[in-house]
């Protein structure tokens, strides 16, 4: 079969290698679709792995199920989470399923960007999703990433009403936003220094600010003379984050949900996030709960996903998907088609 391999963001090479076998439990899964996540171009982490195959916003079809299989069948319509937890450790058991170990180990064999990946045992089990009559298989690829932002969300007290501020408007900050349209969210903002971006947070419900004009008191011109109840970062600067703490109302919370790199060291003025009573929670990728959630928000229409779309490549284009996603100008959602 045919694999698309990072070697770096300006390197991913077309490739061969056999079908992978499938064995007690586990399901071949034909990718029809699989999107590019701004954390596959994350180059400070990924190539240091390379070469590899990423890849995990995916979709498809059962093309063989392992002996014990009952649940699915061959035919079924799918997504997939490539990451699942044990639901037994500790912290499993406290609710904080994606700081599991069993999660952190769990993958696809090899990625999404293949003609054909092989899910594991523990993955069929909890990890797949049935894709509803009428949903696409490119819906079906925003279902993970839909899920990180709702776990998010729902970690961070999003109820309706409440202000809220999209710090970084790349693809997870305007699912954030389309997210918390849905969830009834009052005044909605946001901000980045591109100015497609901005564009499409104004298209999709925010108002949109150039990150340098987003002050506390713009902020609060712009909502009703109160700053923002909830605070989505959704990049991993450290400035953002102190920004985030300017643009807080009193009581309010801050959402880190970008990745910042490993060496991010911020110094913030601790008695104000204090005095201010203040919030600081972050969030990294989703329960099988969220997903859930995610799929019936897009089944429903509540959380319209298709327009995010710009780019649909073949896999023998997967490298300029690449460099249009690490460039974060020219797209917002590149989806991957492997059997182009």
């Amino acid at each position: 079969m045919r694999v698309a391999v990072y070697y770096s963001n300006q390197d991913v090479r077309l490739e061969e290698r056999p079908v992978p076998r499938i064995g007690l439990g586990e399901v071949l899964m034909r990718v029809e679709a699989c999107g590019i996540c701004g954390s596959d171009v994350m180059e400070w982490y990924r190539i240091r792995k390379a070469p590899l195959v990423l890849g995990h916003e995916v979709a498809g079809v059962v093309e063989a199920v392992g002996e014990g299989v009952t649940q699915y069948k061959v035919g079924d319509r799918i997504a997939a989470n490539h990451h699942v937890p044990c639901n037994t450790c500790h912290y499993c058991v406290s609710g904080h399923h994606t700081r599991c170990d069993t999660l952190r180990r769990t993958s696809f064999d090899p990625g999404g960007f293949a003609e054909y990946v092989r899910l594991p045992a523990i993955n069929v089990d909890r990890g797949i999703y049935p894709l509803p009559e009428g949903m696409s298989f490119e819906e079906g690829t925003f279902v993970e990433p839909l899920a990180c932002a709702a776990r998010g969300q729902r970690l961070a007290g999003m109820r309706p009403g409440k202000s809220v501020m999209v710090i970084g408007s790349g693809i997870a900050g305007l699912l954030h936003i389309k997210l918390a349209c849905a969830l009834g969210a009052g005044r909605l903002l946001a901000t980045d220094i591109a100015p497609g971006r901005l564009e499409a947070a104004r298209r999709y419900g925010a108002y949109a600010l150039d990150a340098g004009e987003a002050s506390p008191e713009r902020v609060r011109e712009l909502n009703d003379g109160h700053l923002a109840d909830l605070v989505l970062v959704c990049t991993g600067a450290g400035d953002a984050f102190l920004q985030a703490l300017e643009l807080a109302e009193r009581g309010g919370t801050v959402l880190l949900f970008g990745m910042p790199q490993p060496d991010t060291v911020v110094s913030f003025p601790l008695f104000k996030v204090m005095l201010n009573g203040l919030t600081i929670t972050s969030s990294y990728a989703n329960t099988r709960v969220d997903a859930l959630v995610a799929m019936k928000l897009i089944q429903e229409g509540r959380v319209r996903v298709a327009d995010m779309i710009t780019h649909r490549l073949g896999l023998a284009e997967t490298g300029l998907g690449f460099r249009l996603v690490s460039r974060a100008q020219d797209c917002l959602k590149v989806i991957i088609q492997p059997q182009r």
